[in-house]
């Protein structure tokens, strides 16, 4: 199965998940437009332990770490939906997005397009911080009325029940997994996760 891993905004955690995705499904990985560094790409190869998971290079590699659609202004660069499809490939797969799903691609395209086209459930990663419940009850809104398919979601942060409890009471969506506030993220956490991943969830 595919997932697009989607977040509630920028820094949601959608790198560390999609690692934990990888590790537990043996997926592959693909960001289809990077901006900025460090390259995901290149984080998730740092996280995961699996012999399996082969790493796609990306669409398009921007510069500037900002809005794909201004990032590939400044380099010159025209993002067409027509110019994404999945990469070949016999495994299953994870896609990252940039952003949030309203973060624009073009002047007529977001992120939510691209999910569209791929034809991908999601899964929401929602972060902790005052203003998340917000977000994450507009994400999930957002894309059911697209009638984009959500899987899940993955809590990220110091737990805070009440915040997830009014989330997942609101939406219908099951939580697939939360990830604490860790010190150091590296193969061993991200390991950790995905065997609790696995327990919880059949993928």
């Amino acid at each position: 199965m595919n997932y697009f891993v989607t977040g509630i905004g920028t820094d949601s955690g959608k790198t560390i998940i999609s690692a934990i995705l990888c590790e537990a499904l043996k997926a592959d990985y693909w960001k289809p437009v990077q901006a900025g560094l460090p390259r995901d790409t290149e984080t998730v190869a740092a996280l995961i332990s699996n012999k399996t998971t082969v790493l796609h290079p990306e669409r398009f590699v921007l510069r500037t770490p900002a809005s794909p659609h201004a990032a590939a202004k400044i380099d010159g660069v025209n993002i067409s939906l027509d110019s994404f499809s999945l990469p070949e490939t016999s495994n299953a797969l994870i896609v990252e997005g940039a952003g949030g799903c309203m973060v624009p691609l073009n002047d007529h395209d977001v992120v939510a397009d691209l999910i569209a086209k791929l034809a991908m459930p999601t899964i929401v990663v929602s972060n902790h911080y005052l203003g998340s419940i917000n977000h994450t009850l507009l994400t999930v809104e957002m894309l059911k009325h697209r009638m984009i398919p959500i899987a899940g979601l993955i809590f990220n942060g110091d737990e805070n029940p009440e915040t997830e409890r009014i989330i997942l009471h609101r939406t219908k969506v099951p939580c697939l997994l939360r990830i604490k506030r860790e010190v150091v993220v590296d193969k061993t956490v991200i390991a950790k996760y995905a065997k609790e991943l696995n327990r919880n969830w059949n993928g």
